[in-house]
């Protein structure tokens, strides 16, 4: 079944995790400070199946230096002396919500064992279970862009008060493809799901990320799930994803 957006025929709806299937609060408060908590554990126990987030990290602190951006000293030696100044260069990416693959795919396998262990389970808004069946009883696909790791997305997903609503779920995309911001990332999902960008919508609460799906030819909605969202003119509000039809 086609479902109809404006004049166009519908097949994929591509959502945005934070702000717009699940709270803010939730991954602020939640997620962020789990991750903080147990970095320093989780890297001197795990530290040999890091290495390649441990090698990208390396790479991305001397780009920093480069910059002048001024990061914590990097002490390179085995990799035991190395930890400090991973841990050390991991927590002042945190502290500036940088989107780095890297430190994403980290905390992503910091939260597996939160989840694993049940010490995590993760928010929804109450109309996401609901519409997530009702789009998959119309025959749409159901896909993610964060910025989060796609093993971040699926552990969300997997764990919410509400089940598990992976099933639910097509693709996930993360920053691997490109920045959220880039009109290029939102072509090359378009062209991993093998669906023209016409027939696919983008709903989040960043309307610099709304701005370039639209210039990649997406239908676009701007999510606003409290009186702190962002506004503009000429995007198309919804509150709940109930007033997509």
């Amino acid at each position: 079944m086609a479902a109809i957006v404006g004049d166009r025929p519908i097949r994929v709806i591509l959502l945005d995790i934070e702000g717009t299937t699940t709270p803010v609060e939730f991954v602020y408060e939640v997620l962020f400070p789990y991750a903080r908590t147990h970095l320093r554990e989780f890297v001197q126990q795990q530290h040999e199946t890091l290495a390649l987030e441990i090698r990208e990290l390396r790479n991305e602190h001397g780009m920093d230096r480069q910059r002048g951006l001024d990061p914590p000293a990097w002490v390179d030696g085995s990799s035991d002396s190395s930890l400090p100044s991973v841990i050390a260069y991991v927590e002042w990416l945190m502290d500036r919500d940088r989107k780095s693959t890297a430190l994403k795919s980290l905390q992503g396998k910091i939260w597996e064992e939160g989840y694993r262990s049940g010490e995590l389970r993760s928010q929804v808004y109450p109309d996401v279970p609901v519409a997530f069946a009702r789009w998959s009883r119309q025959q749409r696909d159901i896909c993610i862009f964060s910025s989060g790791s796609i093993l971040a997305q699926r552990l969300l997903f997997a764990h919410t008060f509400a089940g598990d609503l992976t099933c639910f779920i097509r693709d996930y995309f993360d920053t691997t493809v490109g920045a959220k911001t880039l009109e290029e990332s939102y072509r090359g999902i378009a062209s991993a799901l093998q669906v023209p960008t016409s027939g696919m919508v983008f709903v989040s609460d960043t309307i610099k990320e709304l701005e370039a799906a639209q210039f990649a030819g997406m239908k676009t909605f701007l999510c606003v799930r409290s009186a702190r969202g962002e506004l503009a003119a000429g995007q198309p509000i919804v509150h709940t994803f109930d007033e997509i039809s």
